[in-house]
């Protein structure tokens, strides 16, 4: 016990520490897919690939079939895709971060198998798999 009361401040900043580690995955909020995952899902041909960046990021590369519906347009736009309510739906942006918020809408729109892709399309090259333009 008087350890504990000599090192209290220790105890507390390791506390804090650990919890500053944990933070990041307590906070991650969706599905997400890894790039094989996706892969198999595509290649399936039952999944429906939704690429949330601009047209100018979509033109310079985007994964094969994907629809561009732009995150800040996908509320309005969801509509367009009402025929894959049904289907696993990837959503995809370059980093991850503006798909895993845009899976969220889709979900709350009824499409209980989106996910998002981890890492984006930048983990997506990374893996050397093929992207068209």
């Amino acid at each position: 016990m008087k350890f504990l009361i000599d090192n209290i401040w220790l105890i507390g900043i390791a506390l804090i520490s650990g919890g500053a580690l944990l933070w990041p995955n307590l906070q991650r909020r969706g599905s997400k897919v890894t790039t094989l995952q996706a892969t198999q899902m595509i290649n399936q041909g039952n999944a429906v690939v939704v690429d949330v960046r601009d047209p100018a990021a979509f033109a310079a590369g985007h994964l094969r079939d994907a629809k561009n519906i732009p995150l800040k347009e996908l509320s309005n736009r969801v509509s367009e895709l009402d025929k894959a309510k049904t289907k696993p739906v990837i959503a995809v942006c370059q980093s991850g971060v503006q798909s895993a918020k845009a899976a969220a809408q889709l979900k709350k729109a009824g499409f209980n198998e989106a996910v998002s892709l981890d890492g984006g399309v930048a983990a997506w090259q990374a893996q050397g798999l093929p992207i068209a333009k």
